[in-house]
């Protein structure tokens, strides 16, 4: 269900060449001449279509919706195995980012980023502070080597049997190795010549996501695995093609660079039962952050609860413009 003030159909849209024959489509909603924000999905992959944007009641703001490179309705979309993702890296999306906004004569905006999305806008944020008004992420990811273990073998300690179904998914990976050459087996699966193959590996990617999801009280069966084909393996593959890449970032990135975000306004939401990424992150990242404010939802995990999804309406009122004085009605008094 979209929020109650969600406008039905984007005012805007269009399609944006960003160069390396990628074209990303973006959208418009809320108000013309409101306060400039823009959405930033999950994924990596995810597209905006997902239902990120419906938390965010676009009253008051020029809401800004687009696919990331391989997603969505941007194109060469990377279900399709002849996409070549050289040119997909998480500074090609930063770089998209400022493209669209120039595009869109757009000076400053809000960012507003969930799960790898928190980890793009930070990233984005860090490069272009100049350019940004306000942050709010939600499920924040840290995106350091250590979260990285967390999310693909420690998590492992919780669901033991389905962690090693999913190193078996890749023939000869070690247990104990480097996590980034596990996912990097699972990277180079996806690329394989053998559709079987392919569907296979995406198919025990999305198998452990899920196993992620699956004791979240907001959680339900095949997240991921229930996707259709095409959108599951385009996920699953730009997903391996990140996290076996370190995310493109130097570990601790962002948090050591967290100082560039010094007046910038945020607000940082996360469940308590997260696994995806636990609390500690999103309290490291507020120490080095002042600006930031932590809201932690007790019920909920990764996915949205109640409470949860109420802070996040809260940091999005917070930042709202403030609504026009109404106007005044006529006295009759005599």
């Amino acid at each position: 269900m979209t929020h109650p003030n969600a406008a039905p159909q984007p005012y805007d849209d269009g399609m944006l060449d960003v160069g390396d024959g990628h074209r990303v489509y973006w959208q418009v909603r809320g108000t013309p001449g409101g306060k400039p924000a823009v959405v930033v999905h999950g994924g990596p992959g995810g597209g905006f279509a997902r239902g990120g944007y419906r938390r965010f009641d676009p009253a008051g703001y020029r809401l800004v919706l687009f696919d990331q490179r391989g997603c969505g309705n941007s194109t060469p979309h990377a279900g399709d195995p002849t996409t070549d993702l050289r040119h997909n890296t998480t500074h090609h999306l930063i770089a998209d980012m400022e493209r669209l906004r120039e595009h869109l004569g757009i000076e400053r905006w809000l960012l507003y980023g969930y799960s790898w999305g928190s980890v793009l806008s930070l990233a984005y944020a860090q490069q272009h502070p100049e350019r940004v008004s306000e942050i709010i992420l939600a499920a924040v990811f840290g995106g350091r080597r250590r979260d990285i273990d967390w999310l693909y073998r420690q998590a492992g300690r919780f669901y033991p049997e389905e962690w090693e179904r999913f190193v078996a998914g890749v023939p000869g990976a070690s247990r104990d190795g480097d996590i980034l050459d596990l996912l990097g087996g699972y990277a180079r699966l996806m690329e394989h010549p053998d559709p079987e193959v392919r569907d296979r590996a995406s198919l025990d990617w999305s198998a452990w996501e899920d196993a992620l999801l699956s004791h979240e009280t907001q959680g339900r069966s095949g997240v991921f695995t229930g996707l259709p084909a095409r959108e599951r393996m385009g996920l699953t593959r730009l997903c391996a093609h990140y996290f076996s890449h370190g995310l493109f970032l130097e570990d601790g990135a962002l948090l050591r660079g967290a100082g560039r975000l010094a007046g910038i306004p945020g607000m940082l939401v996360h469940g308590r039962m997260d696994l995806n990424a636990p609390l500690e992150a999103v309290r490291e990242l507020a120490r080095a952050w002042p600006e930031a404010e932590v809201k932690v939802a007790e019920d909920a995990g990764h996915l949205d609860s109640e409470t949860k999804v109420q802070h996040i309406h809260d940091a999005i009122a917070r930042f709202a413009p403030p609504s026009p004085a109404p106007d005044r009605a006529p006295s009759h008094a005599g």
